[in-house]
């Protein structure tokens, strides 16, 4: 690391406090190199290969020379790995060569600081692809989604990679979205202890993890995306908020604002949300970084900037630190602040908080080495195993009469356009969707075995196609209907391919219009039904279908939400009974496509009532989930009914399984307010507990609840805690509870800030 002569290299000194080495390094920084610091840089994004970020077309400029871009240091590359297929010992190879670059080109040799989208899996070419988001919520597992999250940082790191642009937080409104997908839940509470144990796991190996999208972006008008956001200050509050506050103690350094525009004001220059809330409330001090080119997008589609220039100082001055993908916007800075225009505190800010991280991930070390420690290897053994277990967890059996588990003697028609497609198995941030798909010269990179496959090693299996997922085609279907009839039973597999911006039915950009299967899928559905034969229907797909009376006719029902690169066998193990099913749906399925958009998560008047011909009940509720073995449920039993607002209440019951094999059963906590201030949810999730038992085995269940969770925001907009008669509910799911009690909560009224508690304490013991 070549430096001048007389620098100050106080900063390189590891034993300093790294308040002190930032102070020591920002003192010998030029403008044009702290600015430069501030800006992410794109190499290889070429929009003829297809766009994997919004506008990606239309937002592409004159490329600069490399050594153009590096001549005063560089803030992050952007996406080495993530652009194009590249093999991933020669892309770490690759990168290592160009922080080399980088630190020779700028005078006080400050490396890059290097990102990549891990939201399923690192999104690099011959990385596992892990099951998507809602899959983690189905598992009601937080400990896995940890383990998957570190297995995941250790292969980034391995490769040269600092941060990782996930988890996504935002809760699941309107399942039209086509980034539902990319959620972990309709349900705040679940998200917030799903995407809190991912933030533990990627920031244990050492990973930045990025919160997005800050916030609010799935709440979009009629679920279109980077459509404007109508939502009032209290459910931002009580819905949106509560994920990145629990992510944010949970380790996440890194913040991702969103697209949003809410109520007029867009994410990207709200100084109230992204300084005021996350800093001066919360007391966030990591970096904030762009979405993908959302600082130009103040012009260009929001509108509230008249030039780059103007966008520049507009984000800069909200809170933004860094602009990516690439420099756009912000090298204005440096003609602002010799203007005048733009205070150059500011400039200093966001440095402080980049130099603070890349000290913190021992970039400014005297003796840092870009050089990959060992072998880089993206898809191990270990890897997999966790993908199979995710997705043994995620899968959701939803109905079944008894015909699953299948014998294996048994004839099995296996249909559908999804039942030898390995892409059916992939959300469109897994890599070999996300990029590879336009790259058909190059292999998948990673093994991906289908349902179709699967099913063969395991059972007498016949196959079909029907119809595609789009294709609105029907001459396939007479011979699905014959191979169903020839059959002891039917697997018929449907669903979504998953692309971005239009290439998909599902994913960023995929929007739906309603919530019909894609195509001609439920004329497949019906047609196979009318043939007499039974018929399993496993769904493979991005967000919740209203299959309408397939439902109540189809002899089985088993939903995944893309449960990954092993996903085809996990769904073979479960049809055929090798393992039991366990999953609980964290996305409630409508009964019907228009009678949405809505979650569970309503107050009394989202309910059905006498005064509407629109009943929103769903045909299965959050959390419902089947298995095949039985369990019985002691009533519960609270310690004292009487709650103080201050204080804790403790609960338990006995569940125990009566079955004769093992199984897990889900014991989930829900709250109900019947008289408040404002109008509450009818019940939301204030607890769970995942229970994985023998025959015959029983767990006693233990909640410590703390009047903390059922703080909400009241008429003034301060989150409080409020006497009054309580519900706690021991469920099922949503919609089917076992145990009521009844609690009187005591006391003053609390108002309760960022630092209440979040969460309900679970002991479980098995005897």
């Amino acid at each position: 690391m070549a430096l001048h002569a007389d620098a100050d290299t106080r900063w390189q000194d590891d034993t300093l406090p790294v308040t002190s080495r930032v102070d020591a390094l920002l003192e010998d920084l030029t403008l044009e190199e702290k600015v430069a610091q501030l800006v992410g840089l794109w190499v290889g994004a070429n929009p003829e290969t297809g766009d994997v970020a919004p506008q990606q077309s239309e937002m592409a400029t004159e490329p600069v020379s490399w050594e153009r871009a590096i001549q005063y240091g560089l803030g992050q590359l952007t996406r080495p790995f993530g652009t194009v297929p590249v093999e991933p010992e020669a892309g770490a190879r690759g990168l290592a060569a160009s922080q080399r670059e980088i630190m020779a080109a700028q005078r006080l040799g400050i490396p890059a600081l290097v990102h990549e989208e891990c939201l399923a899996g690192f999104a690099a070419w011959k990385a596992t692809a892990y099951p998507v988001p809602p899959s983690w919520g189905a598992t009601f597992d937080p400990e896995l989604i940890a383990q998957m999250a570190a297995r995941i940082g250790v292969s980034m790191r391995a490769a040269g990679v600092h941060q990782g642009l996930a988890p996504v937080l935002d809760v699941a409104r309107d399942y039209r979205w086509g980034r539902v997908e990319e959620t972990i839940s309709e349900d705040p509470y679940l998200v917030s202890a799903m995407g809190a144990a991912y933030v533990r796991g990627l920031e244990s190996s050492g990973i930045v993890a990025t919160l997005k999208h800050f916030p609010g972006y799935s709440a979009s008008r009629a679920g279109r995306n980077l459509a404007p956001v109508s939502m009032g200050p209290r459910e931002l509050a009580d819905v949106i908020l509560p994920p990145f506050e629990a992510a944010l103690r949970a380790g996440a350094r890194s913040v991702m604002h969103s697209y949003t525009e809410i109520d007029g004001v867009p994410t990207a220059s709200d100084e109230r949300l992204l300084t005021g809330l996350l800093r001066e409330e919360w007391g966030f001090d990591g970096t904030v970084v762009a979405d993908y080119f959302g600082v130009r997008f103040l012009q260009s589609l929001h509108g509230v900037a008249g030039d780059a220039a103007e966008a520049a100082a507009l984000a800069l001055r909200a809170g933004v630190d860094v602009e990516l993908p690439s420099a756009d916007a912000y090298p204005s800075l440096v003609e602002a602040v010799r203007a005048g225009d733009v205070p150059e505190e500011l400039i200093d800010r966001a440095v402080r908080r980049v130099l603070a991280q890349k000290i913190e991930l021992g970039l400014l070390d005297a003796g840092y080495t870009p050089e990959p420690a060992g072998p880089v290897v993206l898809d191990d053994a270990e890897s997999q195993q966790l993908a199979l277990q995710l997705a043994r967890e995620g899968l959701v059996l939803v109905a079944n009469d008894g015909v699953l588990p299948l014998a294996r003697e048994r004839r099995v028609a296996v249909v559908g356009p999804l039942a030898e497609d390995p892409y059916a198995m992939l959300g469109c941030y897994s890599f070999p969707a996300h990029v590879g798909v336009r790259h058909p010269e190059r292999a998948m990179g990673i093994d991906i075995p289908t349902v179709l496959a699967e099913l063969r090693t395991r059972t007498n299996a016949t196959h079909a196609r029907g119809v595609d997922v789009t294709d609105p085609d029907t001459s396939g279907i007479a011979e699905a209907v014959t191979t169903a009839a020839q059959a002891d039973v039917c697997v018929a597999v449907v669903g979504d391919r998953s692309g971005l911006f239009g290439r998909g039915t599902s994913g960023e950009g995929c929007d739906a219009r309603d919530l019909r299967l894609p195509g001609k899928q439920q004329e497949l559905l019906e047609a196979l039904l009318a043939a007499g034969t039974p018929v399993v229907v496993v769904v493979l797909s991005g967000r919740p279908y209203a299959l309408g009376e397939v439902a109540d006719r189809a002899s089985a029902v088993v939903w995944g939400f893309f449960p990954g690169q092993r996903g085809g066998q996990a769904l073979a193990e479960i049809l055929t009974g090798e393992i039991a099913p366990s999953g609980r749906l964290p996305l409630s399925i409508p009964a019907e496509p228009g009678s949405g958009p809505g979650t569970y998560l309503t107050p009394p008047l989202g309910r059905p009532s006498s005064v509407t011909t629109i009943d929103t009940t769903p045909a299965y509720w959050f959390g419902h989930g089947l298995t095949y073995t039985s369990f019985d449920w002691t009533p519960a039993q609270v310690a004292d009914p009487v709650w103080d607002t201050a204080g804790s209440a403790r609960l338990t019951l006995q569940v125990r399984n009566t079955g004769e094999r093992a199984g897990t059963e889900v014991v989930q906590l829900y709250l109900h307010d019947p008289v408040a201030q404002v109008t509450r949810p009818v019940v939301r999730l204030v607890g769970f507990a995942r229970l994985d038992l023998e025959a015959g085995e029983q767990a006693t269940v233990t909640f410590e609840v703390p009047a903390d969770v059922t703080a909400f925001t009241g008429r003034d907009l301060q989150r409080i805690v409020e006497p009054g008669r309580m519900q706690l509910r021991l469920a099922r799911s949503a919609g089917d509870v076992q145990s009521t009690l009844e609690l009187d909560l005591v006391g003053p009224v609390r108002t309760v800030g960022h630092d209440r508690e979040l969460f309900s304490a679970v002991h479980v013991e098995v005897n």
